[in-house]
């Protein structure tokens, strides 16, 4: 049995999670609180599998709430938020820096539409989630002070020519792909590219959130637009995202890959048909397989491919099912990965071909 504490500040919500959670018989509700303080004192006494966390609370929100339990008693948090305002929607993905594994839409109450598969996406969540095995955290003194230090640059030995950058992720991603962006410079070299699994929602909050931290532009991506050398672009919900050659990017209805739309494998293809060997890719942590096989025929044709290793990742699904393909080149903890990236800046092939480009346009 997954033993389950439920956070929430509203009561009726309250119930509503409690319901449905009650209802997957591998779920047991522990017990439940109401704002953070209390959510501190439950997880410490009740020794939950999961914790479901709201944001807005009395007393402490559940920034903070989360925060202070992965200190002293870590346990996978999924965030579970009702509101898509982009403040709000930016405490979410605060939380996932501060540990939190995962965060989801509040279900709609019974007789809605999507309830069911909103509540059937909850249950699923935790059930996975309490598989995860999480780390204490450092106090956020300590965090914010070896975040400071300045960024690694790892100098790429051979000239490589890469004309675009390409990261998939699911499961933790949004914060190694904070890291990684966090690390590359502004005059970083190459247009980037991202497919971040998240529930429907969240994604233009994501954007702001991660420009926040990066020293590059930072937003989703638009059909037809030219990718420029320097700008991040992300997939929005519910497109399939790809490049065409001349670096065009095509936004499309396309059928799910895996019960994914955005998928990673459906980019990557892109890259494997118009970018070939002048191409990285990045695999991120994860679960499932999504991307795996196509980072696997971006290495056969000379890319760059790199996954992240398990010690840093969430879930080590993707990435690891990658390393058994044998398609990746490298394997790395993302901040890592954002000095490999980095030492393309000081590539002169890499340099001179997209600075090219962009004068051309």
């Amino acid at each position: 049995m997954i033993k389950v504490l439920v956070v929430e500040d509203s009561a009726v919500v309250r119930e509503l999670l409690v319901h449905i959670l009650s209802s997957d018989p591998g779920i047991r509700i522990v017990g439940t609180a109401n704002d953070g303080e209390s959510a501190i004192d439950a997880a410490q006494r009740l020794r939950p599998d999961v914790i479901t966390m709201d944001i807005h609370m009395p007393k402490m929100d559940g920034l903070e709430a989360t925060r202070r339990i992965m200190e002293v008693h870590p346990v996978p948090i999924v965030i579970v938020s009702g509101s898509s305002d982009p403040d709000d929607v930016a405490m979410t993905f605060r939380a996932t820096e501060a540990g939190a594994v995962a965060f989801l839409r509040k279900p709609p109450g019974i007789g809605h539409p999507e309830h069911e598969i909103t509540a059937r996406e909850l249950t699923q969540t935790v059930g996975l989630m309490s598989e995860i095995k999480v780390v204490r955290r450092w106090p956020q003194m300590r965090r914010e002070t070896a975040a400071a230090r300045p960024p690694e640059i790892i100098p790429i030995r051979t000239p490589v020519k890469v004309g675009v950058v390409a990261l998939g992720a699911s499961t933790g991603g949004p914060p190694a792909l904070q890291t990684i962006l966090a690390g590359l410079p502004g005059d970083f070299p190459a247009p980037v590219l991202i497919v971040q699994h998240m529930a429907s929602g969240f994604v233009h909050g994501f954007a702001e959130w991660l420009g926040q931290s990066s020293a590059l532009p930072v937003r989703l991506a638009a059909h037809g637009e030219t990718i420029l050398p320097g700008h991040v672009y992300i997939a929005p919900d519910e497109f399939q995202m790809k490049v065409e050659r001349g670096g065009k990017i095509t936004l499309s209805k396309d059928a799910p890959e895996s019960s994914l739309r955005p998928s990673v494998s459906y980019l990557f293809r892109s890259l494997v048909e118009s970018y070939g060997g002048e191409a990285v890719a990045i695999l991120l942590t994860g679960m499932g397989r999504d991307g795996a096989e196509e980072l696997k025929l971006l290495r056969d044709r000379g890319a760059v491919t790199i996954a992240q290793d398990k010690e840093s990742s969430v879930v080590h699904g993707m990435p690891g099912e990658a390393i058994k393909l044998d398609a990746a080149t490298l394997i790395l903890a993302p901040d890592k990965i954002a000095a490999v990236l980095a030492g393309l800046a000081n590539n002169p092939a890499g340099l001179a071909n997209n600075r090219d480009k962009k004068e051309n346009q």
